[in-house]
């Protein structure tokens, strides 16, 4: 017998070799209906497969993203499977589960895929699901599995095996179908009701440009057909809330070939904008005591070596600049935190100095690989909201307190109230890839979990997910249309302030060393700016929009009235334009409403005979006529509810 735990802690005995799918059954048919995955001792497992010891146990069910992460597996395997029928001789890289649906790499040797191929491509995967099959799997030694791949000129798969230890090789078959798998998968195939081929792309193999360029195939599949229909229909408003369309329409920015890929250059309404929004956070942190720095584009190499950001990220960074000076070498800036370190260290400090708030909008450069970059979201010159604060060990906590409470106040000011956190750990069993003492680590994951429990914020763990010099706190927002972004971040490090031997004198008169909390609410503008077109629709709140209103003269003869009322306006810092072309006031407040303007301001005779102006609210309709000065009174005051603190 063994004794499985269950997540509320209770605990029953079962015979050794029950399933996860079997447990379910004792508890409900139901259930046993429903669960799809299952993790055994935090290790992800097949419902189907045997349970050999004592285990703590999870069941998941779609709706989990553990469900989500098995369903969306086995479908890559089914897309596999159909395109290996459909195209024999196309070898596979890897086919993983996405955070929405799945993708396969694929090389198709002397085959063509092009998007005229995706309803033969559905239409072959729902001739697989009908069948049922089921997906088994099977633990093999790494000289089979060698063999195995080998026989059927899958190099690709035979180059992964070559980098696995013997005995930790596992495949998983359907049908005609074997893959190269860690797993888990649906026990069959005819759980899946609905898939959907949704694209195409090149990837290198391996992220590696020098390597072969593969085929990418998107997909996505649910448990309905209900589902499928609701998510095409997201796709199309998703489409129609792509930052990179909405950018255009509104001229906020643009990118050219010949100044570089993955480079935004930003339009005087963009630049505005983003102005705005760094205005608004300066504001805010100069309240929170933070000090302004600014520091180089590039630094040189030995900085990014001492700070360990070169040997973890020299990879992904542009390559070195070289000087006429011998053996002298620069970097473009990947990270701003080595040079706050060294603004720390131009002084001495006192523990009567700390904590030190320091920051800056600094740009950033990482050499994202071209297949990678995309609108905004992906770029490889970004300009972070950067700080670092530094404090004593006892600051850490109430430090961390105080910029959750920034995050916070950021988010709804611009309506991200719908947004989750994780706090992300090193992975205990790979201590490898950190930097950093046990000890130091530990005193900084505690900092975090205690802060969260102390604000009541509900945070999932994961590990693994750690920055290389301390765990942090993510934040991730949904938008208006339920999708998820990674957006601010807070990390504590205890390894940079060693690294760079930052020093204060504490009150004892001694040398101590302090901890440095990295915090970044917007994560980037560039992203930032993204996020928030798509989750506005371009409707973008009021203090931070473009042009806050709009004056339409109904004909030429008002023009002169309209510039008086942009005059006025503007005297109470309020954003207004004039379009005085001459066309119908129908066409033009159409035209405008296009252009997500909030206000539509109509001005006739009646109006200028009586100082007023007819208001239209962009998504509301008509407000009626009032004084120049009170609607001007009553934005001001709008605007001040919208960002209060």
């Amino acid at each position: 017998m063994i004794t499985i735990t269950f997540p509320n802690g209770d605990k029953k005995q079962f015979d050794t070799g029950i399933t996860p799918l079997q447990i379910a059954e004792s508890i409900s048919p139901r259930l046993a209906q429903d669960v799809i995955a299952a993790s055994v001792n935090d290790k992800e497992w097949d419902i189907t497969r045997p349970i050999s010891e004592d285990a703590a146990i999870k069941l998941f069910k779609w709706d989990d993203p553990e469900g989500k992460h098995a369903f969306w597996h086995t479908s890559a395997h089914l897309l596999a499977e159909a395109l290996q029928e459909l195209y024999p001789g196309v070898k596979f890289g890897i086919g993983p589960a996405i955070e929405n649906g799945f993708y396969y790499d694929i090389d198709p040797g002397e085959h063509t895929i092009t998007s005229a191929d995706f309803p033969k491509i559905e239409a072959k995967m729902m001739e697989l699901v009908a069948k049922k099959e089921a997906v088994v799997r099977n633990d093999i030694s790494k000289a089979d599995a060698l063999k195995m791949f080998g026989d059927r000129g899958e190099t690709y798969k035979c180059e992964l095996i070559s980098e696995l230890a013997d005995g930790t090789i596992s495949t998983y078959t359907q049908g005609a179908f074997t893959d190269l798998c860690r797993g888990p998968h649906l026990p069959n195939t005819g759980i899946i009701k609905a898939v959907k081929v949704l694209s195409l792309a090149g990837a290198y193999w391996r992220g590696d440009e020098k390597r072969n360029q593969l085929v990418r195939v998107y997909g996505i599949s649910f448990p309905k057909k209900k589902l499928l229909d609701e998510y095409l229909v997201l796709l199309e408003e998703a489409k129609k809330r792509d930052h990179r369309k909405l950018g255009k329409e509104m001229e906020l920015f643009t990118f050219s070939q010949k100044v570089g890929a993955g480079l935004p250059l930003w339009l005087p309404k963009g630049a505005a904008l983003r102005e705005r929004l760094e205005n608004f956070l300066r504001k805010v942190q100069k309240q929170h005591g933070y000090l302004q720095v600014i520091t180089p584009h590039i630094g040189n190499k030995a900085l990014y070596v001492t700070s360990g950001h070169y040997a973890k990220y020299g990879k992904d960074s542009f390559q070195p600049i070289h000087t006429p000076e011998e053996g002298e070498e620069y970097l473009l800036k990947p990270m701003n935190c080595p040079h706050h370190c060294e603004i720390y260290r131009s002084s001495p400090r006192s523990y009567k100095d700390l904590p030190l708030r320091l920051a800056e909008f600094g740009t950033v450069y990482r050499y994202e690989q071209s297949g990678e970059l995309h609108g905004l979201t992906r770029v490889r010159g970004f300009t972070q909201d950067d700080a670092h604060l530094f404090c004593t060990p006892e600051q850490v906590k109430g430090e961390f307190l105080k910029v959750m409470d920034i995050i916070f106040y950021i988010f709804k000011t611009l309506k991200f109230e719908n947004f989750e956190a994780q706090i992300s750990l090193r992975d205990p069993n790979k201590k490898e890839k950190y930097v950093g003492t046990d000890e130091n680590w530990e005193k900084a994951e505690r900092a975090i979990i205690e802060a969260c429990e102390e604000k009541g914020l509900k945070a999932r763990t994961e590990l693994g997910e750690a920055a290389f010099y301390g765990p942090k706190l993510d934040f991730m927002v949904k938008d208006a249309i339920g999708r998820r972004w990674q957006l601010g971040t807070i990390q504590v490090d205890y390894n940079l302030p060693e690294r760079f031997g930052l020093e204060y004198t504490g009150a004892d008169n001694q040398k101590h060393r302090p901890v440095m909390i990295h915090r970044a609410p917007f994560g980037s503008l560039e992203r930032f700016v993204a996020v928030l077109l798509e989750h506005t629709a371009g409707k973008l709140p009021l203090w931070l929009t473009t042009d806050q209103a709009v004056i339409l003269p109904i004909s030429e003869k008002f023009n002169d009235y309209a510039e008086l009322v942009q005059k006025e306006l503007a005297e109470f810092d309020i954003r207004a334009i004039i379009d005085s072309r001459n066309e119908k006031i129908g066409k033009k407040i159409r035209d405008n409403e296009l252009k997500r303007i909030p206000y539509l301001l109509i001005v006739g005779e009646k109006e200028a005979q009586n100082g007023e102006i007819s208001v239209r609210k962009q998504g509301e309709g008509d407000k009626g006529s009032i004084k120049i000065a009170n609607f001007a009174a009553d934005l001001v005051k709008e605007i001040e509810e919208l960002t209060k603190q």
